[in-house]
């Protein structure tokens, strides 16, 4: 009983963090997440953040058009959490993860300005 116990307890902690790795193309854009310098990429990010939560990121990298977008953490089942919510229903608002990665294409400002002009 004491095994269950535990075992229960482990499934549900680690289950609530999420990482995700943030790359671009070129590497080392400085990243922005939710507003906040974070680093460079390759970067990697974890958080406990709840179901359906999202972060907004910004890739900047001199020469290149900055990158905006948006993930959720709604991308991957993560099972240590549902089967830890069949015995205790809080992991359940863990209960997916982040892509293990996220990839980004950065365009060159020039090839971004010709782009536009033929829309």
């Amino acid at each position: 009983m004491k095994r269950l116990i535990c075992l229960i307890i482990a499934l549900s902690v680690t289950a609530c963090a999420s990482t995700t790795a943030i790359n671009s193309d070129p590497s080392g854009a400085t990243v922005f997440l939710n507003g906040e310098r974070v680093g460079t990429t390759p970067y990697t990010h974890s958080d406990t953040k709840i179901i359906g939560s999202t972060n907004t990121v910004v890739l900047k990298k001199e020469g290149y058009q900055d990158f905006n977008t948006v993930f959720s953490r709604n991308e991957n089942a993560n099972v240590g959490a549902i089967i830890g919510g069949v015995f205790v229903l809080v992991p359940f608002l863990w209960a997916m993860d982040y892509k293990p990665s996220h990839n980004y294409e950065m365009l060159p400002i020039k090839e971004a300005v010709n782009k536009q002009k033929t829309r």
